[in-house]
């Protein structure tokens, strides 16, 4: 049985600013997005969410939001993992990411984009979530917290309950 303590965050990235014209990897936050990531970051503080392990893409605007949640928590940011596998990644590549670096952490949290997070939220927890109206589970900046069922290396469908999706507006 797996500690109550084990838990999953996971966030999509902060608006990023597309009037840039920087390629898809290296388009960086809007101010609505870095204004986001820090609300973000004093949200989880408040709620005691405090990761032991962030994994991150290391696409411009997921690196950003990662950094500035990093900061508004006091964690090293240095001790991020970007990994490329999150960017586009399958679901499959990204129970690898939390495999290969959350093996001895209990709360992770995962930096990344949609669909992929989306996709690993509704493989997760199967039955568990209705699509929201607007038909967005994770818009920019939304955070899922979940208890995943096992350890990190044998999550599978259904592997984890869902706690709560949480989007900016209601932080």
């Amino acid at each position: 049985m797996v500690e109550e303590t084990l838990r999953l965050f996971i966030l999509r990235h902060g608006k990023s600013d597309w009037s840039t014209g920087q390629p898809d990897f290296e388009r960086p936050l809007a101010e609505r997005g870095r204004t986001a990531a820090r609300k973000v970051g004093t949200w989880m503080k408040d709620q005691g969410m405090m990761p032991d392990q962030v994994i991150s893409s290391p696409a411009r605007r997921a690196r950003e939001t990662a950094e500035s949640v990093c900061r508004t928590l006091e964690i090293a940011e240095r001790g991020i993992n970007f990994d490329e596998r999150i960017y586009g990644g399958s679901i499959a590549e990204m129970l690898a990411c939390l495999a290969d670096h959350a093996a001895d952490a209990r709360q992770v949290l995962l930096v990344g984009h949609n669909p992929g997070l989306e996709e690993l939220v509704d493989y997760l927890t199967q039955g568990q979530i209705m699509q929201p109206d607007d038909g967005k589970l994770l818009p920019t900046a939304a955070l899922a917290a979940l208890r995943p069922l096992t350890d990190w290396r044998s999550l599978g469908p259904r592997g984890a309950e869902l706690l709560s999706i949480t989007r900016p507006g209601e932080m």
